[in-house]
């Protein structure tokens, strides 16, 4: 945290007595702490307070005097290493997820260049609410971070969930971030997305339901912790613009597998997430086939098996993972899946688990190697992807 620039946005929660704790928190660590209050956040904790801890004016007002001067919710945005909102009330989180910009706080925000990690704080019916679920399940597909709350005792006296997180443990989530930020820096991952296309005539082909997502979700995680990608792509409706993520686009499992073999040779490590098709047509029709009659018959042949080829390919420096999507006997095919294909460790995930799977923005998967499995709850695809680079990171050669 040690040198890192915090904007620290107050709300009017009964939680902001804790925001003290938070700021004074952050810069012991070493960051430097710049806060940016509500009007209603001053009903529960003063600016004087607030400064005296951040040795900087707190923020509230567009105009803090009537001699022209204003303050810059653009040049915070472009300020600052991080951003967060603790408390954050329902209406809070309620403006950020639909741009409604009518203070200080939600203009920084919308201004805001670094990653915003957000910590709600509320009743546990308010946090509860459809409309409550809704508005962060947009914020966390705009990219927030999340910092869900704990259940306790609140200041209705009811207990559930609705409890800010402790400061230290709010802090600790920014320390992880932090760390892991360039935990892959010089490496270069290969990661395979989408679904695969197999003609059967000029307008017709045999796929599957994958969106790309979790793929995607992937290939941004590794990039924005460090890492040069390659992400191969099936045909998807996503795009990702970022530096270091060099997109390949393809449609059939040969085309894909041509590329990541190719791409794999100077990789240290490749995440094979794309639902590749199994099988293509053994002949592609060079016209349309008309329907003469009921029982035409398409004849199949096997594709080329990707994690095979790379498992075979794959040298002692290098790390493969593997996707398992299961219907059945879910662990025990995972864990086949895994010899066979020589990956260092898979992801499994169930089309029993209901959220999880195709087209979904949530995943909920166990992550197996050949010691241990792990189950993790489900989460959004962006959350997800933080944890599989987490494991990969851990198992890369120094």
């Amino acid at each position: 945290m040690k040198g890192k620039k915090i904007v620290l946005g107050i709300t009017g929660s009964i939680a902001a007595y804790k925001a003290a704790v938070l700021a004074r928190g952050l810069i012991k660590q070493g960051a430097e702490v710049q806060i940016v209050i509500t009007p209603a956040g001053k009903e529960f904790i003063t600016p004087v307070t607030l400064s005296a801890l951040t040795g900087k004016p707190v923020i509230s007002d567009f105009f803090a005097q009537r001699d022209g001067t204003w303050h810059s919710h653009v040049d915070l945005g472009l300020w600052a290493d991080a951003m967060l909102i603790a408390p954050a009330t329902a209406s809070t989180i309620g403006k950020m997820a639909n741009g409604i910009a009518d203070n200080m706080l939600i203009t920084t925000y919308l201004s805001m260049k670094a990653p915003v990690f957000v910590a709600p704080a509320m009743d546990l019916d308010m946090f509860a609410h459809p409309s409550t679920r809704r508005n962060l399940d947009l914020l966390r597909s705009y990219g927030n971070h999340i910092i869900e709350p704990a259940s306790g005792e609140l200041a209705s006296h009811l207990v559930g969930k609705g409890r800010m997180e402790e400061p230290e443990n709010i802090i600790g989530t920014l320390e992880r971030f932090f760390r892991r930020q360039q935990d892959l820096q010089g490496r270069h991952i290969v990661i395979t997305a989408g679904p695969t296309y197999e003609k059967i005539d000029p307008v017709r082909f045999i796929g599957n339901y994958s969106s790309g997502k979790m793929g995607y979700a992937l290939a941004e995680a590794c990039a924005l912790r460090g890492a040069d990608v390659t992400l191969v792509s099936g045909p998807v409706n996503l795009h990702l613009d970022h530096p270091r993520v060099k997109r390949i686009d393809v449609e059939s499992a040969a085309q894909m597998h041509a590329a990541a073999v190719e791409a794999f040779g100077t990789a240290d490590a490749a995440i094979l997430c794309a639902a590749v098709a199994d099988f293509a047509p053994e002949t592609v029709a060079d016209r349309k086939i008309k329907r003469e009659k009921d029982d035409l018959v398409i004849r199949l042949r096997p594709t080329h098996d990707i994690a095979a080829a790379l498992g075979q390919q794959k040298t002692a420096r290098q790390r493969l993972v593997g996707f398992a999507l299961e219907t059945n006997d879910e662990l025990a095919h995972a864990q086949d899946k895994l010899r066979r294909k020589n990956f260092d460790f898979i992801v499994l995930n169930s089309l029993n688990d209901q959220g999880a799977g195709f087209r979904c923005d949530t995943n909920k998967i166990t992550i197996l190697d050949r010691i241990e499995a792990r189950t993790f709850p489900l989460k959004p695809k962006t959350e997800v992807a933080q944890d599989i680079v987490d494991k990969l990171a851990s198992i890369l050669e120094p």
